[in-house]
């Protein structure tokens, strides 16, 4: 399938407009990029290694990681190995969000209405 610019754009816009009529939680932009990373790259994440990876600041991925953290959508676990370490992994939580938002894409990329599908924190779906 190839997309324009526009077509991109309108993809995007449909998606995230079915999301945020939904009863899920409005993520930022960051926290999607965190929350995706931990969830479709091999593990084990590290702060570290997720801030290289973004190219952002720890800083900015704690941040991140805090918030998705109270939303359940992953948990940290400390590195046995390495007492100043912790590693990220994601939760059944946090993987029914982003299956829901994976529907609301694809529906918008078939042109399906986007009403169903819509993420929700009571998602429990597991990989």
């Amino acid at each position: 399938m190839q997309l324009s610019e526009r077509d991109g754009l309108e993809l995007w816009r449909k998606a995230v407009t079915a999301s945020v009529r939904s009863d899920a939680p409005d993520l930022t932009a960051r926290q999607q990029a965190v929350l995706m990373t931990i969830a479709l790259t091999p593990g084990p994440h590290t702060v570290r290694g997720l801030a290289e990876h973004l190219g952002i600041a720890k800083p900015a991925v704690t941040r991140a990681l805090d918030a998705l953290e109270r939303l359940d959508f992953i948990r940290r676990l400390p590195d046995d190995t390495d007492l100043r370490s912790i590693f990220v992994e994601r939760t059944p939580e946090g993987m029914g969000y982003l299956r829901a938002f994976a529907r609301l894409v694809l529906a918008a990329a078939s042109g399906e209405e986007t009403g169903s599908g819509k993420p929700s924190r009571r998602n429990s779906a597991v990989a």
